[in-house]
């Protein structure tokens, strides 16, 4: 094969600079010609990974509710809750661009209170926050970039809007349905964000609107025309067993390889062959001669 037709694999020692929301603004693809790559992380072992890995962008998800906390959708989780895992994913100091979700009824309240739930995740250590809605939202959005935070919009599939959805359904599926979502980018694109994922909506209508905006469009179920396409760390590692959408590509399958592991360290344990005498301490011979007599003492 010609070498020249292999996709090139950039790694993460290739780019050492601190990506930053100018940078990820001005990442169109038909410019730039490389796609942005984010994905999710809730922890600092995860944002090292994903870090390492050489990701642009780390997204402390509010998908933490369903991926690490239990829940069956994303409502339960709290702003205290994303700023305790925004903290735990900045304090890994990654290259990648950290940007945090505003979680449900957190910027669906007064403009006050919006920016204040924003700038406690920013406290936390993210650089941007995200939220979804279109021109239902650019009120919230101006208010926040308003107070010089940068955020990231989100439309098509909003998980927060399950209910009114009927499920996590896809959408945009029909003409009118499109033009809303085309408007909604445009509006969202004019109120300050520098970047929208795009969820769940059928590809050429991604690319519709990708081709309309003159910010990076993110995708995650959005098809192959996005400036950038994004995934939750659980489900390209196989560590969520639960329902896998379409969208999903696996990479690995952890989940399998850590139960294994955990098997194979309780039967050592039980039958005895864990903690070997190598992974004892022991007391210099002198010590345990003088302590010897304590063997069995009551």
């Amino acid at each position: 094969m010609d070498a020249s037709a292999t996709p090139r694999r950039v790694r993460a020692a290739e780019v050492d600079r601190k990506v930053t929301v100018p940078l990820v603004r001005s990442s169109k693809r038909a410019t730039t010609g490389r796609s942005l790559v984010m994905v999710t992380a809730y922890d600092a072992p995860g944002a090292r990974i994903a870090d390492r890995a050489g990701v642009d962008i780390v997204l402390v998800g509010d998908s933490l509710a369903m991926v690490v906390l239990g829940y069956e959708d994303t409502l339960s989780v709290t702003v205290e809750d994303m700023a305790h895992h925004t903290a735990a994913v900045a304090r890994a100091r990654p290259r990648a661009l950290v940007v945090a979700d505003m979680p449900w009824m957190s910027y669906h309240v007064s403009t006050e209170d919006t920016v204040r739930n924003a700038a406690a995740l920013i406290r936390s250590g993210a650089t941007a926050v995200k939220l979804e809605g279109g021109r239902n939202r650019v009120a919230a959005i101006e208010s926040i970039v308003h107070a010089e935070i940068p955020v990231m919009g989100h439309l098509g599939l909003t998980p927060q809007s399950v209910h009114a959805m009927g499920g996590f359904k896809v959408q945009a599926k029909e003409a009118g349905a499109a033009r809303t979502l085309l408007d909604d980018a445009r509006a969202l694109v004019g109120a300050g964000c520098f970047a929208i994922v795009l969820e769940g909506i059928p590809d050429a209508v991604a690319r519709l609107v990708t081709e309309s905006v003159e910010v990076p469009t993110i995708g995650i179920g959005a098809g192959p025309a996005c400036d950038g396409q994004v995934l939750v760390f659980h489900d390209v590692l196989g560590l969520e067993e639960r329902i896998v959408p379409k969208f999903v590509r696996r990479y690995a399958e952890l989940g399998s390889l850590a139960v294994e592991a955990l098997r194979e360290y309780a039967d050592d344990v039980r039958n005895g062959t864990f903690p070997s005498d190598q992974e004892t301490y022991h007391l210099s011979p002198g010590v345990e001669e003088e302590l010897s007599g304590l063997y069995g003492a009551a």
